[in-house]
């Protein structure tokens, strides 16, 4: 059976079905499968890492030895509770894939030792995995997908563990760290860990935008967004500063010209929906302006009109295919956009 909803997924968790023998936790996201798949773990065996109870397999397990698995799931507890097999499938070899397979069918229909708990953790397996087609057809077994975390779950993470630590975050704070947040969730419970760390565990803290600013520190993106916007504000030698730094930050010539790209689409749906009477600060909103730069991106949307964004789109067009052609100078052809653009906005009157 395949639990794709989050409610169904943590009930699961919470307190498995008696009558379901094995479980398959697989996906891109290895922080999710991992931690997913310790929260069973601890669910079925009292203690985890107990070697007499536990049975801890890799596929180099398998590889080296074919029938281990099916040998771990037909022997018996020596402590007289019940058996978890873990397997970590981490491979793509198909043989490999079709000899678990084999395992968690005879396991699922209770051919091995059915009071035996079968717990795989596996990387994004594909459609064409035979392991993944046998697990969700099979009724004994528990198939939970792991997708990459969404904004909102990320919020309610970043939340739920400062709150713990007697912490917290403004919602302008709490939407600027979840943008940061790295997508692997390993890791992104590492960043929040280090954020209670750096605002003081205990201290009742309410964090803002401003006192999160030493430890996010700048980013090359940011760099390119300040750039973006000082070209379309008419500020020349600033752009190409900011250009500079970001690519001695390490990002190359199109990641430039793709951010003002970003920028003129952020004009265009502000400038659309205020045309469509949306207030202009509310469409800024809505397009995605951090609060920040929101003064300076209203003051060039007060000026910018769709008529001259469609004029200046085509060298954005042209810049960017030109940066994808080999061996073009990319740093320079983002520094003659920059000049475009700017010269575009000081003609304006910005």
């Amino acid at each position: 059976m395949i639990l794709g909803k989050r409610p169904d997924i943590e009930r699961f968790l919470r307190t498995p079905d008696s009558q379901v023998r094995a479980a398959l936790i697989y996906g891109r996201d290895m922080g999710v499968v991992r931690e997913r798949g310790q929260e069973l773990a601890g669910r079925i065996a009292k203690d985890p890492n107990d070697p007499f109870d536990v049975a801890q397999l890799t596929d180099g397990d398998l590889d080296s030895d074919a029938g281990r698995l099916e040998g771990e799931l037909a022997a018996q507890s020596l402590m007289g509770g019940r058996r978890l097999v873990r397997l970590r499938f981490a491979t793509e070899k198909v043989g490999l894939d079709k000899l678990a397979a084999e395992a968690l069918t005879r396991h699922a229909a209770g051919e091995l030792n059915p009071d035996a708990f079968l717990l795989i953790e596996a990387g994004a397996l594909g459609r064409d995995s035979t392991l993944r087609k046998v697990a969700e057809k099979a009724p004994a077994v528990a198939t939970i997908p792991c997708y990459e975390d969404e904004p909102g779950d990320v919020a309610r993470q970043v939340r739920e563990a400062l709150t713990k630590d007697n912490l917290s975050l403004s919602s302008e704070a709490l939407a600027l760290f979840v943008a940061r947040m790295p997508k692997e969730r390993g890791v992104a419970r590492q960043e929040i860990e280090r954020l209670a760390l750096f605002l003081g565990p205990g201290s009742g803290a309410v964090a803002t935008p401003a006192d999160l600013e030493p430890f996010l520190g700048v980013e090359p993106e940011a760099s390119l967004a300040d750039a973006a916007a000082d070209a379309f504000g008419g500020r020349l030698a600033d752009a190409q500063a900011g250009l500079r730094r970001a690519a001695q930050e390490g990002e190359a010539g199109p990641a430039a010209v793709r951010a003002m790209g970003m920028h003129l689409g952020r004009l265009r749906r502000t400038l659309t929906l205020a045309k469509s009477g949306a207030g202009l600060q509310e469409a800024a909103k809505a397009s995605g302006v951090f609060w920040k730069q929101e003064r300076e991106f209203l003051r060039q949307a007060r000026t910018w009109t769709l008529d001259e964004l469609d004029r200046i789109q085509p060298e954005i067009l042209t810049a960017d295919r030109l940066c994808k052609t080999a061996g073009s100078p990319d740093q320079l052809i983002a520094e003659r956009l920059a000049l475009a653009v700017a010269g575009r906005a000081r003609r304006l009157g910005l």
